[in-house]
């Protein structure tokens, strides 16, 4: 009986073991705070944030050296709505699109522990008859429409964002893709309804990618373009022919 007992818990201890260690691959573990002595150096530089929502993850990056650097991926807690845009007031749906963070965005005393208002409706929002209001990243890890954080997130992330404003900065930039816009993935997606509003924010994220600089997007027809100087190591990626000027490379760059 003594010899059952034994293989018995042998056998649950390691089914516990392999649910532990598929769950671990599911969502996997990160480091639970920035280095007291690098966050000191790093806090109060320019902040750019980018959102992943395929992959539940909101990434932090501060300008050092004359380009934006990753410093830290955070697991957002929980979103609604799936892939694609917020539309109008109620269909709980988060966002998606190129949005500003102001000073007079956070909020330091939400019922949330600590927020910051994104923005939306933006322009291109506005210019669709998109509806909605306080679209927030929050701490309490619930969502009905913002994207939710750990209280011990948002904490850092909020840290970061108001020294970098403290210390000069006007806007922080904060982009939201619904994955991560690689040509694999456009195509795997291709068949999606959002299809062209996906590419208009592949601009942008592969602006990023080549220059490690937040895009400069305007709306213009209602839709997003990039604008602004365009640097020289992006001009390969959209024309066999290098073109002769800026102009010329936003035109190509912005899915205009």
């Amino acid at each position: 009986m003594s010899k059952f007992l034994f293989l018995l818990s042998v056998l649950l201890l390691s089914s516990v073991s392999f649910y532990s260690t598929a769950e671990s691959q599911v969502i996997p573990v990160t480091k639970q705070s920035i280095a007291s002595s690098e966050k000191q150096r790093l806090l109060g530089l320019p902040v750019y944030i980018r959102i992943i929502k395929e992959e539940h993850k909101l990434e932090l990056f501060v300008k050092s050296k004359n380009s934006y650097q990753h410093i830290r991926t955070y697991l957002i807690c929980s979103y609604s709505g799936g892939l694609g845009p917020k539309k109008r007031q109620g269909d709980y749906k988060s966002p998606e699109g190129f949005y500003q963070i102001t000073a007079n965005s956070l909020n330091p005393n939400s019922k949330y522990y600590r927020a910051f208002n994104i923005g939306y409706p933006n322009q291109y929002d506005r210019a669709h008859g998109f509806t909605g209001n306080y679209l927030m990243i929050h701490g309490a890890c619930v969502s009905a429409g913002c994207y939710a954080m750990t209280d011990e997130q948002i904490a850092e992330i909020y840290q970061f964002v108001e020294a970098a404003m403290k210390n000069g900065q006007q806007q922080v930039s904060i982009n939201i893709f619904p994955f991560r816009m690689t040509t694999e993935n456009m195509r795997r997606h291709q068949g999606s309804e959002y299809q062209d509003f996906w590419q208009q924010l592949k601009a942008g994220y592969d602006y990023f990618e080549a220059t490690h600089q937040p895009p400069n997007i305007s709306v213009v027809d209602g839709r997003y373009a990039l604008t602004g100087p365009a640097l020289p190591e992006t001009q390969h990626m959209y024309a066999n022919n290098i073109p002769k000027n800026n102009e010329e490379f936003i035109g190509k760059f912005s899915y205009r």
